[in-house]
């Protein structure tokens, strides 16, 4: 299947636009179901079965390991239907031919995160029960949870550290406009500290995502490099929410957002200038991609080792459809390190099994971020 004809089912993370909407690359085929617009809907949305996710991130066996060599034939857990492990293996094998052309990553300087370390991140915004596991237990539980997770990771990959991270959603698409037509709402300084705190709890990094709406990076990054001066702090930017090239009309939801090479190399410019200024480790800088559009000339987006950039398969949907989507919109188009979002709600809504570390290790290049929402 070709991706001009592949639907993608895809959750949207949105604040006060919580939908779920299914978009096809062919003409006229994308349809969304919105909720409530405006900041109400940000804390309105019923909440789904806690008990769900907590079975779903469960430590691998002791004895599985990362993956075998690379001449060896990958494998499923139990329970994959056939079409789930066609398209694995094929994106299995895709994966490791295009290794061989991988960009070589600038050797990496003193306190990099990156390949030394695997990051295992929760997602979301408190405000919301919807918007991912961040929010959607009390910190307590959520930060028990994600030590599971961690567990889980380093039991199927002993070779490589784990390192914990929430990933907040600090600039929120909205369902309004707002009072400067953005629409987009800022998270104040004193709730993104008390995320920050929770991380700090738990030896946590913490990631700032943004989601410009109709603003930019340029209007957006500043009010949050004062918490990016922080060693222990890094970002996310989400294409899905970016309503330029095209869909400058559009609010948030209407169409899939995009983001050029041309937005990813300003900000790893800032960040470049802020690792030198403030003597930083440096940053990690997580790309939000699940279709080819939502990043423009990646090819030209331009490597330095103050800022490691991973581009991250955020998209949700059974095995098979994520694994296309891995192949085609990340290795298809290699940048630097990788990552692979897992919905405990939405990739399971079907009857499929949450996709395992075990499973998931088999990939090439080696996901080095992975984000549960």
């Amino acid at each position: 299947m070709t991706p001009s004809l592949r639907k993608f089912v895809v959750c949207s993370t949105w604040g006060a636009l919580i939908a779920c909407a299914s978009h096809d690359a062919g003409p006229g085929s994308a349809s969304v179901s919105k909720g409530k617009g405006a900041d109400s809907a940000i804390t309105s949305h019923s909440v789904a079965k806690p008990e769900s996710a907590a079975a779903r991130v469960a430590p691998a066996p002791p004895a599985v390991v990362a993956s075998g060599p690379d001449t060896a034939k990958p494998h499923l857990g139990p329970g994959r239907n056939k079409h789930d492990s066609l398209t694995f293996a094929s994106a299995v094998a895709f994966g490791r031919r295009q290794a061989a052309k991988w960009p070589t990553s600038p050797a990496p300087l003193p306190g990099a995160l990156l390949p030394s370390h695997r990051i295992i991140a929760f997602y979301g915004n408190p405000l919301s029960k919807r918007m991912g596991v961040l929010g959607e237990y009390p910190p307590d539980v959520m930060l028990a949870k994600l030590d599971t997770a961690v567990r889980a990771w380093q039991a199927a990959d002993p070779s490589t550290p784990v390192k914990p991270a929430l990933h907040y959603i600090a600039a929120v698409a909205q369902g309004s406009a707002g009072k400067d037509g953005m629409w987009r709402a800022r998270m104040d300084s004193a709730r993104i500290e008390t995320v920050y705190g929770w991380a700090k709890s738990h030896n946590a990094l913490l990631f700032l995502d943004v989601q410009v709406g109709k603003s930019t990076m340029q209007r957006e990054l500043p009010p949050l490099m004062k918490f990016l001066e922080r060693p222990d702090v890094h970002l996310g930017m989400d294409a899905e929410f970016s309503m330029h090239y095209g869909a400058e009309g559009l609010p948030p939801g209407k169409r899939i957002g995009q983001f050029d090479a041309a937005d990813v190399n300003w900000v790893s410019s800032q960040l470049r200038a802020l690792v030198d200024q403030k003597k930083l480790p440096p940053k990690v800088l997580v790309v939000h991609r699940w279709t080819k559009a939502m990043i423009s000339h990646a090819s030209d987006i331009k490597l330095d080792p103050r800022v490691q950039i991973v581009m991250h398969m955020d998209g949700w949907g059974p095995p098979w459809m994520k694994f296309e989507s891995y192949r085609d919109y990340i290795d298809l188009e290699p940048v630097e390190f990788t990552g692979f979002k897992l919905f405990f709600h939405n990739d399971t809504k079907k009857g499929n099994a949450l996709l395992t570390p075990a499973e998931l290790l088999w990939l090439r290049p080696k996901l080095m971020y992975i984000q549960y929402q």
